[in-house]
């Protein structure tokens, strides 16, 4: 698969200034020199050069052009690679893309270039998959987590864990190969276990921060609820800044949940508003109450809006003791129509909601240090380093009970297999095949 060239448009689908065509592998200065009207097999690595494609069938101009040229191995790819700039129609820049193809090379899948990066050696899996967080970033703090993943900063990360690992492993193997040496039982004890601690230390602490480095890459997951008629909906047009939500004087406007983004100077709120919870014979009211219940338990922050210009009620005291257990802000609305003391206060038709920002700032500003450490980036990431975690809590169980140490050193083992695994190092084919199926064609 490697031994073929590859080609694809690398920039948007649309009309525009420019457009680039990329080709990667053996072949690609080959192609590109039959379509280009200027001998470029003599070009420097990492040039630049003017030129006309020329269609090798009717000999006539097809667009004019700037030719870039470079040498393996220090590409993107470790292959050759040439990128034509061509003029941004979109009819142009396919049929320079099929002139490519005609002469042998190969439409790239999907993420393809960066496959191929990741394969080469150049990058490791991390990195590959920070590449696509980079394009899909739609936050300066999204784009500043992709950054460090692009340079590096989880293979540091876990580095350090492979070599306390790979330490262990090999003071079990000196005791199995030369048991005459060693008394077991102080070996595990003086060694072993205390090791294994202090690694099961250093993994809670990252499993710490990726949960912070989540909750800043993709943002709080945050339901607004109340009882029917409190001002949700006005809240999230507030927060919104726009009408999104329909906001009437009757009870139960709001019969499905109703959804938004909103960044905040650096956290990124991902809004429900959910329909208003209460006893109703309204099948369509039921259906979304349902839902709210079910945004509630899937909620990061549970924001419960009360009424300023009325007294608790048994609706209010149910909901408060449902969000009891959830992180939560207690915000008491229509401040506009009764002032409240003591309690965080806010006018969601007025738009005077500053006071509910700045709380929820205080309770999640602590996140942002995800913004200033080495993090794991995703799931798989994530889900990977617990199961390191847990195989290593097994061989710490079975040390404990005093297990033959070539036992234990299977879990152990396991450990240092699924950390290679988050860095790509171990793979298996249907993972990448998955993974690099979210890329854009072109990358």
């Amino acid at each position: 698969m490697l031994q073929d060239t590859i080609a694809a448009i690398s920039t948007a689908a649309v009309d525009g200034a420019i457009s680039i065509i990329r080709m990667s592998g053996d072949d690609a200065i080959r192609i590109a020199n039959i379509l280009c009207s200027i001998d470029l097999t003599k070009k420097e690595s990492h040039t630049i050069s003017y030129a006309f494609i020329i269609d090798p069938f009717t000999k006539e101009a097809v667009d004019e052009v700037l030719v870039s040229v470079f040498k393996a191995p220090k590409t993107y790819t470790m292959e050759d690679i040439v990128e034509i700039n061509c003029h941004g129609g979109r009819f142009i820049t396919k049929k320079i893309l099929q002139l490519c193809l005609m002469q042998g090379a190969r439409l790239a899948e999907p993420g393809e270039f960066t496959r191929r990066a990741f394969l080469h050696g150049r990058i490791d899996l991390t990195q590959a998959e920070a590449v696509n967080d980079m394009i899909q970033a739609t936050t300066n703090e999204n784009s500043r987590l992709a950054i460090r993943g692009i340079k590096g900063s989880v293979k540091k990360l876990l580095d350090p864990l492979i070599e306390n690992i790979l330490d262990i492993i090999a003071n079990i193997e000196v005791n199995i190969d030369y048991p005459e040496y060693d008394d077991v039982e102080q070996l595990t004890n003086e060694v072993v276990l205390p090791k294994a601690a202090a690694w099961m230390g250093k993994i809670d602490e990252i499993l710490d921060r990726a949960q912070s480095g989540q909750i800043m890459k993709e943002g709080i997951k945050t339901a607004i609820v109340g009882k029917p008629n409190v001002g949700k909906s006005s809240l999230l047009n507030a927060l919104l800044e726009e009408d999104k939500a329909i906001v009437t004087d009757v009870a139960g406007t709001t019969r499905d949940i109703v959804e938004g983004h909103i960044h905040l100077e650096g956290l990124t709120l991902n809004l429900i508003d959910t329909a208003g919870i209460r006893e109703t014979e309204d099948v369509v009211e039921k259906i979304g109450i349902k839902r709210s219940i079910q945004a509630i338990e899937q909620a990061q922050l549970v924001i419960l809006v009360l009424d300023a210009s009325r007294g608790l009620d048994e609706q209010d005291q149910e909901l408060l003791s449902m969000t009891k257990d959830k992180t939560r802000i207690i915000v008491y609305n229509k401040t506009d129509l009764k002032q409240v003391e003591n309690h965080l206060a806010i006018s969601a038709e007025k738009k005077d909601i500053e006071p509910l920002v700045k709380e929820i700032h205080r309770l999640f500003d602590k996140h942002q240090i995800a913004m200033e450490v080495p993090t794991l980036a995703n799931e798989r990431q994530i889900s990977l380093m617990l199961r390191a975690k847990q195989s290593m809590a097994q061989a710490i169980e079975a040390l404990n009970a005093g297990m033959e140490l070539d036992m234990v050193e299977i879990d152990i083992q396991d450990a240092y297999t699924s950390l290679k695994e988050i860095l790509g190092e171990v793979h298996r084919e249907d993972l990448l095949d998955t993974l690099f199926s979210n890329f854009c064609l072109g990358k």
